[in-house]
């Protein structure tokens, strides 16, 4: 099974989002990766639910929602809501993960954790049955374009060990400075699902950098 491709709109034109958002239709996109930074949780605010809701009612891919926010609780019926597929809280900003979890998949989400770079992946072994999808953050989020961190081809092979050691069907997803030199490399190491902001939309030809991404 060929590798999943989920581009951040965080690196999308905001002035001509509907336009993006078709174009990533268009494309062999698996899904829409939606960055909801809160200026406290990390040191920068994106943007949250109605644009949410916008990015919704032109996609026909599943939008999976990354929630780098304090106190993610409060808001998850809210983007079930506003059309999220999967909703992503980060493990670092979660007192109650597990309740969390599965609270998102008693929305009818799947349930997923964000780890940052300096969170080992064996805190998660005791939660990896009630997560459907992981994302590691590959650069210290916050920010798109940031220069990828190394030591994350070997979280990905230890999470995979993780994975396959309790028996679930948990996708591994890779979120930061993804290219066309490091894919493979992640993709061999583990991933299922490649997060692809600035690379795909600072391309030439975003249908096309998607496409070569799928096939590698």
């Amino acid at each position: 099974m060929s590798v999943k491709i989920a581009p951040s709109i965080l690196a999308s034109d905001f002035a001509n989002l509907q336009k993006e958002i078709e174009m990533l239709n268009a494309s062999e996109t698996d899904y829409i990766h939606v960055d909801i930074m809160d200026g406290v949780f990390v040191p920068n605010i994106s943007f949250g639910i109605p644009v949410t809701e916008a990015v919704n009612r032109h996609a026909n891919k599943p939008l999976d929602v990354h929630l780098m926010i304090t106190n993610p609780d409060q808001y998850l019926s809210a983007f079930k809501e506003a059309g999220a597929a999967i909703i992503s809280v980060h493990y670092e900003a979660c007192t109650h993960l597990h309740r969390t979890l599965q609270a998102i998949r008693q929305l009818g989400c799947k349930a997923g954790i964000a780890i940052n770079p300096h969170t080992s992946v064996e805190l998660l072994k005791d939660v990896i049955k009630d997560t459907d999808l992981v994302c590691i953050m590959s650069v210290n989020p916050g920010f798109g374009g940031q220069k990828f961190i190394e030591q994350t081809y070997a979280k990905v092979r230890r999470l995979k060990e993780i994975i396959i050691e309790q028996g679930t069907s948990t996708e591994i997803e890779i979120d930061g400075g993804v290219n066309q030199q490091n894919a493979p490399l992640l993709i061999e190491a583990g991933a299922d699902v490649l997060v692809a902001g600035s690379f795909v939309f600072n391309s030439a030809d975003p249908i096309e950098t998607i496409k070569s991404l799928k096939s590698l």
